[in-house]
């Protein structure tokens, strides 16, 4: 990498972490540290909201995604704009009316102490994991392609972001979160324009959609009801619906956002920010893969995006021979889909429909050829690596480009966006942990009557502990199949149940704590049970709907239980 390209990314990065720890260095009470005074804008509420979900591996799988799969993934978020009117009209009132630290602490009012409890132990579970998640995604990736040691590069991540959040607490990381999103967007911004730059000339924006879109990648929404196709209209309104109510309604890392604004308006202002613009975020960030599409149907891309694997290959003469015999071939079908496309830009230019047909049905018939070589050097991977190696590759899709094809600094300004994205979701996630360690478990549970400075040094060294788990499972961890998808299957994990509770709470005011309690662990083990059954082929549900299952589960399990109570009684 080029030493302007390091300046860049090393005085972006510095420059946030310095931001931060300078505007908290008065941070003097347990209340401070945990909920930064309560006096965020709603500017800085709804930028910290966003940062907080667009981790490092929003940026880096989300494109390749649209590389491989077209703008279809949008529909995850088409249930996040009404998620958050729900959020501020019913559960934002009741936080700031009871003046919480955490979401948790309203379940021990509500039912008990051991409801609270649970809730919070599986809030940490889920949240341990997909911190050190959100650590492994973009260091695996970036170790790989930059040719750096994969356990420094996470500590490297790890120890910069423990650092700042152990020094200002949820204040530092909500301001850092609001620097690091204008530079993430920027940045994503200024990505799209350089691609369209780099198109041929002659190849502009219009044209690069229309190529685009007789190749079926712009085909956003999919109105099918298929339980097993993860990304539907209804997989998005329904499901994403209830994991975003979820989310932004019952993670701690979510709460801990907006409960610290200086007033309810605030919040709502925040969250409504959040959900106008999410989508159209979404909508460009996938809009960047696609338009690395368009530019690799100009420009020859690896055979295979994860060079680590290639390499794995040429190691062996049995598969190397074979790797060089698929090249050969791709290299031929790369000039053929080139002409292709060429001619069907001509045609479009001119409206000549004929040849626009006859040029989008030749490109059909070469992206399955591309795809089938694709999978072939997939199989010479498996064999060559004895089945270790992961051969999926669309996580490697944008760093690729970013690396090979940006221009000097524009390098170091993109992987900046990276590592803030990782350090922005990281730093909420473990003050989010230490947070509900502290409030939901050591000081109501544990260690009772302390003064507040025992309580603001317990949180410092409960962030370190959680940023200490989460880099030793980054360490340890496994690439899954699709990073984001990772996350968001842990979360669907335990999030349906976690809402189901809390929904018990506000709308359902005769059930009692016993029933919520065995009710939520009945639907948890179903839960896992039906994802546990999917992932064996007996059953098929797409994560999305584990969602509402859980939930729905919760709900009606609740009444049974208390029915079956009082009839007892």
């Amino acid at each position: 990498m080029h030493w302007l390209d390091w300046l860049v990314m090393l005085g972006t990065l510095g420059a946030i972490v310095l931001y931060g720890v300078y505007h908290t260095r008065n941070i003097k009470s347990v209340e401070s540290y945990l909920m930064g005074d309560r006096d965020l804008r709603w500017w800085t509420i709804g930028l910290s909201v966003m940062a907080t979900q667009a981790s490092a591996i929003t940026f880096l799988s989300t494109p390749g995604q649209a590389f491989e799969d077209g703008m279809r993934f949008a529909q995850f978020y088409f249930g996040l704009p009404l998620a958050m009117v729900f959020l501020c009209i019913f559960v934002l009132p009741i936080y700031y009316r009871l003046k919480i630290y955490t979401a948790y602490e309203y379940l021990e009012g509500r039912f008990d102490l051991r409801t609270r409890t649970l809730t919070a132990i599986l809030f940490l579970v889920q949240r341990g994991l997909a911190a050190g998640i959100t650590i492994y995604a973009p260091a695996i990736i970036l170790s790989t392609l930059l040719e750096w040691r994969l356990n420094w590069t996470i500590l490297g991540i790890g120890i910069v972001v423990i650092f700042y959040t152990v020094m200002g607490g949820t204040k530092a990381v909500s301001v850092t979160q609001k620097q690091q999103m204008i530079i993430i967007l920027s940045g994503m911004f200024i990505a799209a324009l350089i691609l369209l730059n780099q198109l041929p000339e002659g190849v502009g924006f219009i044209d690069a959609v229309d190529v685009a879109g007789k190749l079926g990648k712009l085909n956003v929404v999919d109105f099918s009801f298929d339980m097993s196709n993860r990304y539907t209209f209804w997989s998005g309104m329904l499901g994403g619906f209830f994991l975003f109510l979820s989310y932004f309604g019952t993670d701690q890392s979510q709460v801990q956002r907006y409960l610290s604004g200086r007033s309810l308006s605030e919040s709502r202002l925040g969250l409504l920010f959040n959900g106008i613009i999410k989508v159209p975020m979404q909508f460009l960030v996938l809009f960047v893969g696609i338009l690395v599409f368009i530019f690799f149907l100009f420009v020859k891309p690896p055979i295979h995006f994860n060079t680590a694997n290639l390499a794995i290959v040429k190691e062996n003469p049995v598969t190397a021979s074979q790797l060089d015999s698929l090249e050969s071939t791709y290299d031929e079908l790369f000039t053929q889909r080139e002409a292709a496309v060429n001619n069907m830009i001509t045609a479009l230019d001119t409206k000549d429909e004929a040849t626009i047909n006859a040029s989008a049905e030749r490109l059909e018939v070469l992206q399955v050829a591309d795809a089938d070589i694709r999978e072939e050097v997939r199989s010479l991977i498996d064999v060559a690596s004895n089945g270790t190696a992961k051969t999926k590759d669309t996580d490697y899709v944008f760093i690729t480009f970013v690396i090979n094809y940006l221009p000097i600094g524009m390098v170091g300004l993109l992987l900046a966006v990276i590592f803030s994205a990782a350090m922005s979701s990281t730093s909420s996630e473990l003050n989010a942990l230490a947070t509900t360690t502290v409030i939901d478990i050591y000081k109501r549970s544990l260690i009772k009557d302390k003064e507040d400075h025992h309580y603001l040094n317990a949180s410092k060294w409960f962030t370190i502990l959680w940023g200490a788990l989460a880099l030793i499972f980054a360490l340890y961890a496994d690439l899954f199949e699709n990073l984001i998808q990772a996350v968001n299957m842990i979360g669907s994990l335990v999030y349906g149940s976690i809402l189901g509770i809390f929904m018990v709470a506000f709308f359902q005011k005769r059930i009692g704590g016993k029933a919520v309690f065995l009710a939520a662990i009945l639907a948890e083990i179903a839960v896992i049970v039906i994802f546990y059954l999917d992932q064996i082929e007996a059953v098929n549900v797409a994560y999305l709907w584990l969602n509402p299952i859980g939930c729905g589960l919760v709900m009606i399990l609740s009444e049974l239980i208390q029915g079956r109570n009082k009839a007892v009684a």
